[in-house]
């Protein structure tokens, strides 16, 4: 062996031990300037110095107890083979996203290193033990899989559960309502319960967040409402959400709130009272061929104690109709990213010739508005009140 290929020997086994302890100083420091890589130990490394470095960090942030053995080394020209074994104890940190585990790992790795000019300029290599890791990784990924889709399931049962299962019948009107969930499961709901004097509460909400947390507050919001709304008889819907308010703000999650809209309908006379606790604002079609927004001020449910909320009236009469909703038809995209929005909605509330329901005739725009292929972003409320045209 030629003087050369002995230094370039000896460096070859330092750079190595200095990877095994961590020491980035002196790893940086045997690296040529325009050092290749192509040797890929974790993903995300890059092929070139900053990249070797990254991955020493790794290691030596999840790994203690380290023992490094070089069994074999050939030095041919202006490269290096080394075969070595590596035992190391995984209890500090993750790695390949696998939390420590306090086991030991070992690692029989082969490197080949080119050497220009006293640096190391170029690598190739392979390692076992990694192999284990990334199992260990995709069973973990298995598993947070399993429980995400229970949960899901679980949450989906709960939120198909507090929907009602019809819709009252009520002579002189149409109601028709549509609940279309997306594959993640969002905190839409809504209700009709019956009220003194005939009178029918009317109710269209919507969780923040997805999963388990908005399906369990949806309806734990939904039955607040139900109850204190039949507790209070015909009272005022504004009355009713500071009510529901109040429990809210005491007993929701932080970072959650509920959007509600909440109204009471007199069949008889078309009367509809209404409040709205931030929700997304229905529309009314008037007789001649105008759409109205029903305003009303107030905040989400749950945000802050000692809300009140604005109550309003309009009368439906025949002919005319109320569209409520989620957000998730007016936040539907197309395949440029553009939004269904408000004033399509509005548009085409006011066009709609009741030649079909609303809610079919929405659909069809909707479906043609994303196109084939679309994947529903969040779950999909319409609901809607109409008169009959004819009110003998």
């Amino acid at each position: 062996m030629s003087e050369v290929e002995e230094k370039n020997l000896a460096l070859a086994r330092r750079f190595q031990e200095a990877r095994v302890k961590g020491d980035l100083a002196a790893v940086d420091e045997m690296m040529a300037p325009n050092y290749v890589s192509h040797t890929k130990l974790l993903p995300g490394q890059e092929p070139d110095r900053e990249g070797v470095k990254w991955v020493t960090a790794q290691f030596s942030a999840a790994l203690s107890n380290v023992r490094f053995v070089i069994e074999d080394q050939i030095a041919a020209g202006d490269k290096v083979v080394s075969r070595f074994i590596m035992r190391a104890t995984h209890d500090r940190g993750e790695l390949i996203g696998v939390a420590p585990s306090g086991r030991e790992m070992a690692s029989m790795a082969i490197f080949i290193h080119r050497i220009s000019g006293g640096k190391i300029a170029e690598e190739w290599g392979t390692a076992t033990g990694l192999s284990e890791l990334l199992g260990q990784r995709l069973e973990q990924e298995r598993i947070e899989r399993e429980r995400v889709e229970q949960e899901l399931r679980v949450a989906r049962r709960i939120q198909q559960a507090s929907l009602p299962k019809e819709v009252p019948s009520l002579a002189g009107w149409q109601i028709i309502s549509l609940y279309q969930p997306a594959r993640e499961v969002g905190g839409d709901f809504y209700d009709f319960f019956d009220l003194e004097e005939g009178r029918v509460g009317v109710v269209v909400g919507d969780a923040t967040g997805k999963g388990m947390p908005a399906a369990l507050v949806a309806e734990a919001t939904s039955n607040m409402l139900r109850a204190v709304a039949q507790a209070l008889g015909s009272s005022s819907p504004g009355k009713v959400l500071a009510q529901v308010n109040e429990t809210l703000v005491a007993r929701i999650p932080p970072n959650m709130f509920v959007t509600c809209f909440y109204g009471v309908l007199d069949p008889k006379s078309g009367s509809f009272t209404y409040a709205n606790a931030g929700h997304d604002l229905p529309d009314v079609r008037h007789g001649d061929g105008d759409a109205e927004e029903l305003r009303a001020r107030g905040m989400p449910l749950g945000l802050m104690p000692s809300m009140t909320y604005e109550e309003k009236e309009i009368v439906l009469r025949a002919g005319e109709a109320a569209l409520f909703y989620s957000d998730g038809l007016v936040e539907a995209h197309d395949p440029k990213g553009e939004m269904f929005g408000f004033p399509r909605l509005r548009a085409l509330v006011a066009e709609h010739d009741d030649e079909r329901s609303l809610v079919d005739s929405l659909l069809e725009e909707l479906y043609s508005f994303t196109g084939e292929g679309w994947e529903q972003e969040d779950d999909i409320t319409l609901l809607t009140l109409r008169r009959s045209a004819s009110l003998g």
